[in-house]
């Protein structure tokens, strides 16, 4: 059985860095029937309908009532082999997570009417889990690697993602309609039991080489959306007497597994990653330490205690540019779903008082439309529909910050008021390009105009096998190319943690706030001394101001590869002499782009077909190249077109 024995902010609050860390985890837990934050099905106090959102039961029936009589979403061998044959993931992806959807959808509605209907329908949804070959999404699985083989190799599971996603789905299952199983369908609980532990809990402790575990240093957002689900497994399926001391081992390899996570948090709570991967990272992290909160009975409450994470719930409303638009650093989409956990956020803010966190959230309700939804997973539609406090708050905006500085991503984000989205924002990000999820970006901006961005970050397309392989910067996405960069002699930015900005300084003030720093270090281009940037926001002026100075060594031998300064736009370009007039989307205010007269301009149009990036930015994009090979300087400024400006 292995040990625990890294020490880091979880383990001084807990005090199990010591020898006996699995017997103070073991003292510490509840019971099995004591360990989650949701009431049974049993509990009509919470489950009778009348207690319940109208609207998320009718939105979930409504669903659910379809489903009756329907075939259930089958996920085909042909369909997993296709990420080794053509790289598509997303076919097999989609009808498993349509049937685990489904089997949430099953469950609530068995939980609010202990219909027969309803139990028949989760015991279908739950023994075709356990008769699937694998819960591991095949885009993760090592088969091929381990076992030469394009299908899972099913006595040696892969322990990813989508395999915690199951065996949480079923934890929770198990907790709400237990009792209702047992009576319908004797045995099935410990069919669930037996493959949680084959799947998920055996290959926990038998493996220690998972890479999401952060052993090497590299943590990213699957340790803690994995460990959270493993925590719930054990807190809920391993309830024989037997099992209390393999209990307490996996638990405490759990809190190990999450302090490597909390331990590189950064400070200000920023995710390198971007906002779109907080709700599968940080917001992941923040649920799985609620949980061992409500399982030690608040004795072991992480989130107020450590700084980390009270900074890291405001992330969400840090990176917030209005509306629905955020700041899409890495492989994030700038309009995401609506349908997020907000309820989470409402909690975690709450937890750890953070006011404007909770605002933001509150702020993302909207008449007529559902609490939670079973997109998210049945533990987060069930915490959803079940919180009280987020059910009876009242209505709120966004706290919309003027300035914020993220010195551990070197990003900022400033705006020309606090409380709104009207006028110009701008975003900068210094940085590397090593990060995870990462796109070679270094010094990229972000201008947005009444919180609708005009001059963008492009986001990502459908994944594939190749977005997370050697051909991730085929994809043109990733590529310096295509953000609001130079190109450099011909070069775009390189990719690798060593390829970073350099001499960042960030200056806030009331007129003027404003990102400087040098990207010369993201390119590997012949005889780029430095290339300085110099990116504002000047509120006196309402304008955006972008300084671009460099020194290159003179060119010898052949023809100079031409030097470009790039900007990304999003809606309808009109080119002029000087610049660009620009309409941007949703029907913002034309803002007007310009640069001094005489640099000469070349618009290429992006034509769009993915749905990631169409359902953001429409059909197309375009990209402006400024050719700056005679000059060694550049001014780019951005404001509201004076015919259209407000007179504010």
């Amino acid at each position: 059985m292995p040990t625990t024995s890294y020490s880091g902010p979880l383990a001084a609050l807990f005090g199990t860095s010591r020898g006996d860390a699995v017997d103070r985890v073991h003292e510490a837990l509840a019971s099995p029937s004591a360990a989650l934050p949701v009431a049974p099905a049993d509990d009509r106090s919470v489950w009778d309908a009348a207690s319940l959102d109208p609207v998320t039961i009718a939105d979930l029936f409504a669903r659910a009532e379809r489903d009756l009589g329907e075939p259930w979403p089958l996920p085909l061998a042909s369909q997993a082999a296709r990420v080794y044959r053509d790289g598509d993931r997303s076919v097999w992806e989609a009808a498993a997570f349509a049937r685990q959807r489904r089997l949430s959808r099953a469950a609530v509605a068995a939980a609010i009417t202990l219909e027969d209907r309803w139990i028949d329908e989760v015991a279908d949804g739950v023994q075709l889990l356990c008769e699937q070959s694998s819960w591991c999404w095949p885009a993760h699985d090592d088969t091929f690697a381990r076992h030469g083989g394009v299908l899972a190799t099913v006595d040696d599971p892969f322990l990813d993602l989508g395999a915690g996603e199951v065996v949480g789905q079923l934890a929770w299952v198990d907790r709400l309609l237990g009792v209702q199983l047992d009576g319908r369908y004797p045995g099935l609980r410990a069919r669930v039991r037996r493959e949680a532990r084959l799947r998920v809990v055996d290959p926990f402790l038998r493996r220690r080489d998972w890479h999401w575990l952060g052993l090497d240093g590299d943590v990213h957002n699957w340790n803690p959306w994995i460990h959270g689900n493993v925590l719930l497994a054990a807190l809920q399926l391993l309830d024989d007497p037997a099992d209390a001391g393999l209990r307490a081992d996996v638990v405490s390899l759990v809190i190990e597994g999450l302090d490597r996570y909390v331990a590189v948090l950064p400070a200000d709570g920023a995710i390198d990653e971007g906002y779109s991967y907080w709700w599968n990272g940080a917001c992941r992290a923040l649920e799985a330490l609620d949980l061992l909160a409500c399982a030690t009975g608040g004795r072991w409450d992480a989130a107020p205690a450590v700084a980390a994470l009270r900074e890291t719930v405001a992330f969400p409303h840090r990176m917030h540019l209005g509306g629905e638009w955020y700041l899409n650093l890495a492989d994030g989409q700038a309009r995401p779903i609506r349908e997020q956990p907000w309820h989470e956020l409402h909690r975690a803010a709450r937890r750890v008082g953070d006011d404007h966190a909770r605002r933001h959230a509150a702020a993302q309700r909207r008449d007529g439309e559902p609490l939670a939804t079973e997109r998210e997973g049945l533990g987060r539609l069930l915490r959803g529909m079940t919180d009280a406090a987020w059910r009876e708050d009242a209505a709120a905006t966004s706290p919309l910050p003027r300035d914020t500085w993220l010195p551990s991503t070197e990003v900022l984000v400033t705006r020309e008021r606090a409380g709104s989205a009207s006028g110009l924002t701008l975003a900068v990000k210094g940085g590397h390009n090593g990060e995870h999820h990462n796109h070679n970006d270094v010094g990229s901006f972000v201008v947005a105009v009444d919180g609708v961005p005009v001059l963008v970050d492009a986001g990502r397309p459908t994944y594939t096998a190749a977005t997370f392989g050697p051909l991730r910067y085929d994809i043109w996405t990733m590529q310096s190319t295509w953000h609001s960069v130079p190109e450099v002699r011909g070069a775009a930015q390189s990719a690798g943690a060593e390829f970073a900005a350099s001499l960042v300084s960030v200056d806030i003030a009331d007129e003027r706030t404003s990102l400087a720093l040098d990207l010369a270090g993201a390119y590997d281009a012949h005889g780029l001394v430095s290339w300085r940037r110099d990116a504002a926001l000047e509120r006196d002026t309402a304008r955006v101001v972008v300084d671009d100075r460099w020194e290159l060594e003179p060119w010898v031998g052949a023809e100079e590869p031409r030097t470009t300064v790039r900007m990304l736009v999003a809606g309808e370009v009109e080119l002029r002499p000087d610049g660009l007039r620009v309409v941007p989307l949703e029907g913002a205010p034309p803002v007007l782009v310009r640069w001094p007269e005489g640099v000469s301009a070349t618009l290429m149009t992006r034509e769009l077909d993915d749905p990631m990036l169409t359902g953001v930015w429409g059909d197309a994009l375009t990209r402006v190249d400024l050719d700056v090979a005679d000059r060694r300087s550049l001014r780019v400024t951005v404001e509201l077109d004076a015919v259209d400006k407000d007179p504010r």
